[in-house]
């Protein structure tokens, strides 16, 4: 029988102590020192960089655990997407199709920009670089981490790391992906607000910045005929019954997969690679449940409405601040002492790559809300979709514009196109040949974007 002052009765739940301790921390902090509080900085970065300082301190180097912070990150990105997607998605301001799909064109191609950039910076270095812990496709895992976030960073870094292994690499990816991520919310937080400030200084911002009150109806939290908060069973349980039921069938289908014969191709590139879609198979196997449950609600097979939209997103939000705590605090900078300079290039030129191009893009498709349409997609292809809303949120409050809506909506053409390119990522780390090849998919993919991003200015121009 084991015992409950075991310390294995308690590992997992000391990692969640740390976690949630930090939080608590980095928030009084953040709320109190003001230049935190204008930078827009989360929360659970700031959490996650208390951290990684503490880490090296005594106590703090052994009850940190840098394996079960990379577990956690995993799971709560899978979770956390698998909450998003069981949402009946309600939309209060209009938006087009075609803008929805335009804007998830924007996704992709910025996708495309950042693993470009990440190449042309790595596969020189690594030719010329004599340095046996640098892999010449870690470019590759710029828009892992910058267009992504930690979960992705990471689910790509520790592939990388396999793959770099087996051809006598000693790279450690999840860190360099996980620095990135970092690196991402920190640029997407204050290289946001110091160009919002300018733009403002320069009268192109009209909206004073931070003028925001939030205020929630009754639709807001229910919607019509919900099951009851508290009967036989409580609501909220019932909605992290379905997100974890979902996540359930997602992990019986990677199982279910894992256990096929695909052939070459599919233990090398496929098999490795179908573990770290963990968040798209929870998008499809949530958006599939959802649709179930809703059509048995129309057969009348269940009378109430078990889907709760504002649990569900306190859930997701609760699992995305976990893993950005988490993914933070599972960085080694002893693992990157050696590649610190192809580090801050990827990062420092990635930053420029995405803020100029999106800046680009936001002023072409959205003339009538240029800067709503940059900051949004700004913030989240540096970030996540969390601060591409938070800074919205200063210039447009109340969400008036379609930029809030585009954000959201865009989610699945952005999926459709950019799959393959996710595809990419596992195909070019598996040699240097291959790297060379997607490098040139991904110039020949961007200018294909390029083309359809831009195409009223490009030949409709022609044809006057």
């Amino acid at each position: 029988m084991s015992s409950f002052a075991s310390p294995t009765a308690w590992a997992w739940l000391i990692q969640f102590f740390v976690i949630v301790i930090a939080l608590l921390v980095a928030n009084l902090i953040r709320c109190n020192v003001p230049l935190l509080k204008r930078s827009l900085l989360p929360s659970a970065l700031l959490a996650g960089l208390i951290i990684l300082c503490l880490k090296p301190f005594g106590f703090f180097s052994t009850l940190v655990d840098k394996g079960s912070m990379e577990i956690i990150t995993y799971h709560a990105l899978g979770l956390g997407f698998v909450a998003m997607a069981l949402k009946n998605k309600r939309i209060k301001s209009s938006t087009t199709t075609i803008k929805v799909v335009e804007t998830g064109a924007v996704t992709a191609s910025s996708y495309i920009i950042q693993g470009l950039i990440g190449l042309i910076i790595t596969i020189p270095l690594f030719l010329w670089w004599n340095n046996t812990e640098f892999f010449y496709a870690s470019g590759l895992l710029l828009p892992m981490g910058y267009g992504q976030g930690p979960g992705q960073a990471l689910n790509f870094g520790v592939t990388y790391t396999n793959w770099a292994a087996g051809q006598g690499i000693n790279f450690h990816g999840a860190d360099f992906g996980l620095s990135i991520a970092a690196t991402g919310f920190i640029v997407g937080s204050l290289v946001g607000v110091v160009y919002m400030n300018v733009l403002r200084n320069k009268g192109l911002l009209k909206m004073k910045i931070g003028d925001y009150k939030e205020v929630h109806t009754l639709e807001d939290y229910e919607s019509e005929n919900e099951i009851p908060h508290a009967e036989s069973i409580d609501k909220m349980t019932v909605q992290i019954s379905l997100v974890l039921m979902v996540y359930a069938l997602v992990f019986l289908f990677m199982y279910g997969v894992e256990q096929m014969e695909l052939g070459q191709f599919g233990v090398k590139t496929l098999k490795p690679m179908f573990w770290g879609f963990n968040f798209l198979w929870g998008t499809i196997f949530g958006s599939l449940v959802k649709v179930i449950i809703n059509r048995m609600r129309k057969s009348n097979i269940i009378e109430r409405e078990y889907i709760n939209n504002y649990t569900l997103d306190r859930i997701a939000g609760t699992c995305f601040d976990v893993m950005i705590v988490a993914g933070t605090a599972a960085i080694d900078f002893n693992n990157l002492r050696g590649i610190w300079m192809p580090l801050l290039l990827v990062c420092a030129l990635g930053a420029v790559g995405t803020f100029f191009f999106v800046r680009l893009c936001a002023r072409h498709l959205y003339p009538e809300y240029p800067y709503e349409g940059f900051f949004s997609m700004f913030g989240m292809l540096t970030g996540t979709a969390s601060n591409g809303m938070i800074l919205l949120r200063e210039i447009d409050p109340k969400f008036e514009t379609p930029a809030a809506n585009n954000l959201v909506l865009q989610t699945i053409p952005a999926i459709a196109f950019g799959f393959p390119i996710l595809l990419l990522m596992g195909f070019g780390p598996q040699s240097f040949s291959n790297c060379l090849i997607t490098l040139g998919i991904l110039a020949v993919a961007l200018i294909l974007f390029v083309l359809f991003i831009f195409r009223k200015k490009i030949f409709f121009k022609k044809n006057k």
